[in-house]
């Protein structure tokens, strides 16, 4: 069970615990998490209830997350962890020596070129498959209804639809953009805060996923339409591969933490960067959360850790270093001796060799899931398919095309990946699901929720209420609203370049959910940054 204190929350003037006895589910927007209670209400399991919440969320919150976007799970059933690693390849026919002959030095991060395969219908079908209860059709029903019927904006899609859309209308597009337009803004506005949106082809497309078991989206006529225009305006992606992909039950990862165990999805995915940061800091004394020696010791710790992952983490089929070497004691400590007195530019060490949306949901058999799912930056790639809302990722974005690097680009290769879920135990037994969504912020937001609760005792909704920091690069470090100016200045006095960012939504966007400490029933927190939401039973 977890130790925290109920009662201690430091922050009095943000909304508290949430707690429920047969279920609960968590996420960044209201109605997607009504969607998921609905499934729970039905007979479903958790399981059922987050794919209910995740479908909705790619009508819900477009601006995060799509229907042609990657996504990742860990789930507790049948008294195990299991982990589902639904992240899509680059296609067969993008390689570092075509982009190269095509004038590239580094692959485009918005248009055709950087799309890899969408690895989150299929994932949907997977998890239900195995792990859901209810029929898988009837997963689709509020998020159809959402998408037909329509919506009203929420003040967070209302603000990111306005930061999206400003970003692209500076770019320099060509006729591949023009859908994002059409399907997002059809009459030359963007949705602001308020207005009710409608996605009719959203709807239709979800309709045919669901009813082809999500066959229709690789084998059939969505397979199809994403395969002629990626054509039509001279990308990779082809019919090919989106029929060869399959999303790939992993085995989970973890440190052990003080008496916990924090779990992660292997690699591909950089929760790799979270747990090694955590090994460091199991190995350091910590004294108290506001204290500058803190602070200090887990910058340190996450850059050491990015350090390390950005130089080694890739699709688990190409890794040069193996995970248990970099997640080793021995390395732990060699790479904790490095952290001194004053912030220190990071440098990948030498171990031995051998956009984004997050849901939480839990039932009152005791299944839990920890699900997030993305497009990446925003929209992805900018690239929407005609009449289908299929916003396309950009994933590729990520490769390097330099063949000497660990993440180099290389045909049907899973890329470095940002999303990341989380999952807590103790001695084997469940405590609950986590999870931040934020690009390179996940991992860091994993670490201050994992200390938050285990070192200073914070319930769910003060671990995430709690002011944040967040490594940027170098000796750079964004500190948002709210974190303590002595602090900031301390801190600029060990060396560390403090900037100061007013906008809370760089700073990661999650939800937790703990059983209660008596083991009945739970206890949830979600995103004051946000307009999350806990839907309980």
């Amino acid at each position: 069970m977890t130790t925290f204190d109920p009662h201690y929350y430091p922050y009095p003037s943000r909304r508290t615990c949430t707690y429920a006895s047969r279920g609960m589910v968590a996420t960044s927007q209201p109605l997607a998490a009504q969607a998921g209670l609905e499934m729970l209400k039905r007979g479903g399991n958790a399981v059922d209830a987050a794919l209910a919440a995740a479908i909705s969320l790619t009508v819900l919150e477009p601006t995060s997350n799509g229907i042609g976007g990657d996504l990742f799970a860990l789930v507790w059933s049948g008294g195990k962890l299991h982990g589902l690693n639904g992240s899509g390849p680059a296609p067969q026919g993008l390689s570092i020596d075509v982009l190269k002959a095509r004038g590239y030095q580094t692959i485009p991060t918005f248009g055709i070129v950087p799309l890899t395969v969408p690895g989150a219908p299929a994932s949907w079908a997977e998890l239900s498959r195995k792990l859901g209860r209810l029929p898988f059709a009837e997963l689709f029903g509020p998020a159809i209804e959402y998408a037909e019927k329509g919506y009203p904006v929420s003040p967070t899609l209302g603000t990111l639809f306005e930061y999206e859309f400003t970003k692209y209308n500076k770019l320099e597009k060509g006729p591949e953009f023009e859908q994002l337009y059409t399907t997002f803004a059809p009459d030359g506005r963007y949705p602001v805060t308020g207005q009710s949106i409608r996605l009719p082809h959203h709807a239709s497309t979800l309709r045919s996923i669901a009813q082809s078991n999500a066959k229709a989206f690789y084998h059939g006529e969505l397979a199809e339409k994403i395969d002629a225009f990626v054509r039509q305006h001279g990308g990779f992606l082809t019919k090919e591969d989106l029929a060869a992909f399959a999303p790939e039950w992993v085995d989970p990862i973890h440190v052990r933490y003080r008496d916990y165990e924090v779990w992660e999805i292997p690699p591909n995915g950089q929760g790799m960067v979270a747990l090694m940061a955590l090994n460091v800091l199991n190995r350091l004394n910590i004294t108290g959360r506001d204290q500058l020696d803190t602070n200090h010791k887990q910058i340190e710790a996450i850059k050491l850790a990015f350090a390390d992952g950005l130089e080694y983490v890739t699709d688990s089929r190409n890794m040069k270093v193996s995970t248990s070497d970099l997640l080793s004691d021995a390395y732990a400590e060699e790479r904790a001796a490095l952290i001194g007195d004053m912030a220190h530019e990071p440098v990948p060490g030498q171990p031995p060799r051998g956009g984004t949306v997050y849901v939480a949901a839990a039932d009152e058999e005791g299944q839990m899931i920890s699900l997030i799912q993305s497009n990446y930056m925003g929209f992805g790639s900018g690239v929407v398919i005609p009449d289908t809302g299929i916003a396309m990722q950009n994933r590729a974005a990520d490769f390097s095309l330099d063949d000497t690097k660990a993440n180099a680009l290389a045909p049907g290769k899973r890329t470095y990946h940002t999303i990341i879920p989380g999952f807590l135990t103790k001695g084997g037994e469940p405590v609950g699901p986590f999870g931040i969504m934020g690009a390179y912020m996940q991992p860091q937001g994993h670490v201050q929720l994992i200390m938050n609760t285990i070192d200073f005792h914070m319930n769910p909704q003060a671990a995430l209420d709690a002011p944040r920091w967040q490594w940027k690069q170098g000796k750079t470090v964004d500190l948002e609203p709210g974190f303590p100016d002595h602090l900031a200045q301390a801190l600029q006095r060990k060396g560390h370049h403090i900037t100061r960012n007013l906008s809370s939504l760089s700073f990661g966007r999650g939800q937790i959910i703990w059983r209660n400490p008596d083991g009945q029933g739970y206890v949830g927190g979600t995103e004051s940054r946000t307009d999350g939401h806990i839907a309980v039973w």
